[in-house]
């Protein structure tokens, strides 16, 4: 018989709880002809401390509900715009709940500190290849110089940003064969922001977070990079 007493049910989930909470904002306007990003919502769906939200299925009208998105900014650590890219940006929904969700007072300017410490990166996909997107390139700029607004957003915010998480050529990366190594690497970078395993510092500074995963991610056998 073991001398010790049974650890409390509220200590026990204590110490499985996340180190981060995840909440995924996902976009996108025709989930069903979706081939990358509809498999990688169904991935982080079965996560543990990661909560999605499908913004097109939950307001289709665009009435989006103030109240419930800050109450959900405000219970996660970590926020992810999972979205395609349209027109060197996010699907309309998400600018609509930027305009709607981020208000003075609450995300920003005289009191505004709700967001401040929180992590926020975007998912996204693109059709072009990636050597469309740099100077010399069809598009003229990298995938994250083409954000930088909602970069700028973060900082106003009081967040810390991270680069995207970017999947090129994602128009023929079913025919390619490369979309489950994608999925597997996004549940890799979600498991890893939230159990605390990802190097954030050295992150911040890539053109993109699936750039160099294995340096980025430590093991949580060893809390050594190269897991």
């Amino acid at each position: 018989m073991s001398k010790h007493p049974p650890t409390p049910v509220a200590a026990r989930k204590a110490v499985s709880a996340p180190a981060r909470r995840i909440l995924v904002l996902f976009a996108h306007p025709s989930l069903p002809r979706s081939e990358a990003n509809a498999p990688m919502l169904a991935a982080a769906r079965g996560l543990d401390g990661v909560t999605c939200v499908d913004l097109y299925a939950e307001y289709p009208a665009f009435e989006i509900d103030i109240d419930r998105e800050q109450a959900r900014l405000l219970a996660h650590d970590v926020v992810c715009f999972q979205h395609p890219l349209y027109w060197y940006s996010t699907p309309a929904i998400l600018k609509e709940w930027q305009d709607l969700v981020l208000e003075h007072g609450f995300a920003y300017g005289a009191g505004g500190t709700a967001l401040r410490g929180k992590l926020f990166f975007c998912a996204c996909s693109a059709g072009g290849p990636e050597a469309a997107y740099c100077a010399a390139g069809y598009n003229h700029f990298s995938i994250r110089e083409l954000l930088q607004p909602l970069e700028q957003t973060a900082y106003l915010c009081g967040m810390s940003y991270l680069p995207p998480f970017a999947l090129f050529g994602a128009r023929t990366a079913v025919q390619e064969g490369r979309i489950d190594a994608h999925v597997a690497d996004w549940v890799r970078l979600l498991t890893a922001l939230r159990d605390g395993r990802l190097d954030i510092a050295a992150a911040a500074d890539l053109p993109r977070l699936n750039q160099d995963l294995d340096r980025l991610i430590a093991s949580p056998a060893t809390g050594e990079p190269g897991a």
